[in-house]
């Protein structure tokens, strides 16, 4: 075998100089390169794939200056105007410098939607005016909607109405009874509206001057209404229960709007319990009582709730007004007939509300009069009788008719949303709520 020292001896001299030249330049320029490769360079391409961009490059234009930030438009300058009693839209742009020709074109404009025809004392009216010349008018009629109307020039306006969605979240309140549904209500914060919606639901069953004991319980799941994280108002009572001497009574609201049991069977019955919220039981029905003004055994074939004048009295169940007016001993008097066979009699009316009359027809729970003390009384109160076919019955003790229970396909719906809605108020009540998904 030719070794490479016996190979290099056939080569001239100058030659083997200049390979050796070559060699060591190529080892030269080989370590500058290494030298100048940039920092991180292995990492970047063992970690990332780079993508390179081979496609030709446009002429580039000369720079131009950045063209400024659009401004942020001015808020318009509100002036506001608070309705007084006997304003009209006349007086509230004269206050304002405005004259009777805008007065015209505004009331124009809003002739169709009526949107400025029910202005109330306490309302405001807000402006935009540039330079004396009428830009917008507002009416902020609820936190939730207001109206605008805004000048397009050569005196035309566009009315707009801006509606907004409030944020409903479900609010728990719970309570023992000590002293009455009323006192105990507010205290564990329920409003005199919400306190008023949950002796409705359950004012079928339960009443509340003389069925309420101490230590009864209620509970209730309702809506609250919220706009940019304040509380604007309350929605519906979703679910209420109410513990009376032991038994349990539970209201679900269905999508129909009304309140019904677990099984289906409506809260509401043919006749309320009775006809007066938040009342005192003067006298019970009782054969043999001696009249307290006549001071002679008659019978009270009724009940006596006391409250003060004025107090509203409902019509305990939907009927046919067959008496208004002053009935001997009984003073002012309107007496109900329902279905044929019931009537009821309300009595000692202070006065009549003008909208019922003698054969116009009453829903439950409307307002016919007010208690007051005509006839032959001793202090304000409502005397409440109920008849079957002609016969006085004890109203505190008759067993009302039901209302038609949901049906099959109705509880197919209901049910469902009743046992979520008792499971969480459960939960509630005993401090354990569910989790929401």
């Amino acid at each position: 075998m030719i070794t490479l020292s016996k190979l290099l001896q056939h080569f001239p001299k100058p030659y083997l100089l200049v390979l050796t030249f070559l060699f060591l330049l190529m080892l030269v320029i080989g370590f500058w390169s290494s030298s100048q490769a940039p920092d991180g360079l292995e990492s970047t391409t063992t970690n990332t794939r780079l993508t390179l961009d081979l496609s030709p490059k446009l002429p580039t234009e000369s720079a131009q200056p950045l063209a400024p930030a659009p401004s942020e438009p001015q808020a318009d300058n509100w002036t506001s105007v608070t309705v007084k009693s006997g304003d009209s839209l006349s007086t509230l742009f004269q206050r304002v410098g405005l004259s009777a020709q805008d007065v015209y074109r505004v009331t124009q404009a809003t002739k169709k939607s009526q949107s400025l025809s029910t202005l109330f004392p306490g309302d405001t009216l807000d402006f935009v005016l540039d330079n004396g010349e009428l830009q917008k008018v507002r009416h902020i009629k609820t936190p939730l909607e207001q109206i605008i109307i805004s000048h397009q020039g050569k005196g035309h306006y566009t009315v707009e109405t801006i509606t907004r969605q409030p944020i409903i979240e479900a609010r728990f309140v719970q309570g023992i009874i000590s002293s009455s549904l009323f006192v105990d209500g507010q205290r564990a914060g329920l409003s005199q509206k919400k306190l008023m919606e949950l002796a409705n639901i359950f004012g079928w069953d339960i009443d509340f001057a003389l069925d309420i004991r101490k230590q009864d319980q209620f509970a209730l799941i309702y809506e609250e209404k919220y706009l940019d994280d304040a509380l604007i108002g309350e929605g519906q009572i979703l679910a209420a229960q109410f513990t009376n001497r032991g038994e349990v009574f539970n209201a679900i609201r269905h999508s129909d709007g009304n309140y019904y049991s677990p099984k289906g069977y409506s809260m509401r019955k043919a006749f309320l319990r009775s006809p007066v919220d938040f009342f005192r039981i003067s006298s019970k029905y009782n054969l043999n009582r001696k009249h307290p003004v006549l001071k002679t055994s008659r019978p009270h074939r009724g009940v006596d709730y006391a409250a003060a004048t004025g107090t509203p009295i409902k019509a305990s169940g939907d009927g046919k007004v067959i008496w208004r007016g002053t009935k001997g001993g009984y003073g002012r008097t309107i007496i109900l007939q329902h279905a044929g066979i019931y009537t009821t009699l309300y009595a000692h009316m202070s006065k009549y509300n003008s909208k019922v009359k003698k054969g116009s027809r009453v829903k439950q729970g409307q307002i016919i009069g007010y208690i007051g003390s005509s006839g032959l009384v001793t202090g304000p109160h409502l005397h409440y009788e109920f008849r079957v076919n002609g016969v006085h019955k004890n109203p505190l003790k008759v067993k009302f008719p039901n209302v038609k229970p949901l049906n099959k396909e109705q509880m197919e719906d209901f049910k469902p949303v009743a046992n979520t809605i008792l499971a969480q108020l459960e939960a509630y009540r005993l401090g354990t709520p569910l989790a929401s998904n």
